[in-house]
């Protein structure tokens, strides 16, 4: 049976292959200044696209409020980045070695947050319909804290 765990090995073991790297700003709006993501690995089966990528987030900068149309799962590889929802309160704190999920759908509305003062280093598997795009970006939904 094939399940996300293979899926995820799948993936890391793409990676290290090193099939594609690309530069690109971290998608959301308005990302802090630095955010940087680089996609590492790149394979699509059937209709999903797996993607591999590592997101920097600069001391006091955040990722901006957005949602994906996959699931993403992600690890904290340096520093703690500071999780919210559209509710404006925290749905987790990750430091270091930490495992992130974060699901799909414009109904799960999020920003991280880097509150430290080091960056933020996470490596991001996403799980997307084939040819979606990272992220969508969305409004603050009136939310006061940064």
């Amino acid at each position: 049976m094939f399940t996300e765990r293979k899926a995820i090995g799948a993936v890391a073991t793409v990676a290290a292959g090193a099939m594609l790297v690309l530069s690109t700003p971290a998608q959301a709006t308005p990302s802090g200044p630095g955010v940087v993501g680089t996609i590492i690995a790149q394979k699509t089966v059937g209709d999903t696209d797996y993607i591999l990528r590592e997101i920097t987030i600069p001391a006091g900068q955040a990722t901006g409020w957005h949602y994906h149309d996959g699931t993403l799962y992600g690890r904290i590889k340096k520093g703690t980045l500071s999780h919210f929802d559209s509710t404006c309160e925290s749905d987790g704190v990750y430091p270091r070695g930490s495992l992130i999920q974060e699901p799909s759908g414009a109904d799960h509305v999020h920003i991280g947050i880097n509150r430290g003062s080091t960056p933020v280093v996470l490596e991001v598997l996403y799980v997307l319909p084939t040819g979606s795009p990272l992220s969508v970006d969305a409004p603050n939904p009136g939310c006061d804290f940064q």
